[in-house]
C-alpha cells in the first residue's frame, strides 16, 4: 500500500494510515473512520457469534444423522463470508491491507467433496474463532468509545450551554451533587464559577484529547486479530 492509495495519509510502519498529530487528532477524519469501525464492529460481532454458535451448536446436535457435517460445512463457510467483511472494513476504515486466504481446496468431486473439503478449511474455522472472540471485545470498545467521545465533547463544550441550567431549571448551574445527611446537613454543588467552568471544560478537553489515543489502541488490537484469523498465510 502507497500513498497514493490514500492521498490523505503518509505511510504507516504499523500497517495501517499514518496516525495525525495528537494535536489535531480529535479533528482528523481518520480518528472517526477508525470511531466509525469500532461501533461498527458490535452488532457485526453480535451477527458473527449468533451465526457460529447457532450453526454450531445445530452442527453438533445434528451429526447423528447426515444433516450434521453440511450444516458445520455452511458455518465454515459464513464465517469466510464475515472474514471478508472484516477485511473490507480494515482496509477501507484503518488502511490496513489483509490478504485474503485462498479458496477451498476440494479433492473429491460432489457434495460430499465440497462438505468434506469445507469442514477441513482451517480458514474458515479460524474466522469462525474470530466471531466468537471478538464479540466480548467488540462490547468493551463500544462502551469506551462512546463513553470517553460523548463525556469528552459534552464536558469540553459546557462553557456554551451553561446558560441553560439558569434560564430553563432552578438551578444556577450544573448540580455536581445535592443531598441531605442523616444528621440533618444538607450538601449541594452547583458550577457556577468561572474557575469551576474552565476546569470542567480543561477536564473535557483531556478526555477528547485522549480518545484518539484510546481508539487507535482498541483499533490496533482489532487489527491483530483480522491479520491472525482473518486473513491468509
Amino acid at each position: 500500500m502507497t500513498s497514493q492509495t490514500f492521498p490523505y495519509a503518509e505511510r504507516s510502519t504499523s500497517g495501517g494510515r499514518a496516525h495525525p498529530e495528537f494535536w489535531r487528532a480529535p479533528f482528523a477524519a481518520a480518528t472517526y473512520r477508525q470511531v466509525g469501525f469500532v461501533l461498527g464492529s458490535l452488532p457485526i460481532a453480535v451477527l458473527g457469534f449468533a451465526s457460529v454458535v447457532a450453526s454450531f451448536s445445530l452442527g453438533l446436535g445434528l451429526l447423528v444423522t447426515a444433516l450434521g457435517m453440511p450444516v458445520l460445512a455452511l458455518l465454515t463457510s459464513g464465517s469466510r463470508g464475515f472474514a471478508a467483511l472484516e477485511r473490507h472494513r480494515a482496509r477501507t476504515l484503518l488502511g490496513t491491507e489483509v490478504a485474503a486466504p485462498g479458496p477451498v481446496a476440494q479433492s473429491r468431486p460432489g457434495f460430499w467433496g465440497a462438505v468434506t473439503a469445507r469442514l477441513a478449511d482451517r480458514a474458515g474455522w479460524k474466522a469462525a474463532l474470530y466471531q466468537v472472540l471478538m464479540l466480548p471485545w467488540s462490547i468493551l470498545s463500544f462502551t469506551l468509545t462512546v463513553v470517553f467521545l460523548v463525556a469528552g465533547w459534552v464536558v469540553a463544550l459546557y462553557p456554551a450551554y451553561h446558560w441553560v441550567f439558569a434560564r430553563y431549571t432552578d438551578w444556577p448551574g450544573y448540580r455536581v451533587y445535592d443531598f441531605t445527611t442523616d444528621a440533618g446537613a444538607h450538601h449541594e454543588y452547583y458550577l457556577t464559577s468561572g474557575r469551576d467552568i474552565a476546569g470542567v471544560s480543561l477536564l473535557g478537553l483531556v478526555l477528547v484529547f485522549l480518545t484518539p489515543v484510546l481508539v487507535r489502541g482498541l483499533t490496533a488490537v482489532s487489527r491483530t486479530a483480522i491479520r491472525g484469523l482473518c486473513g491468509g498465510r
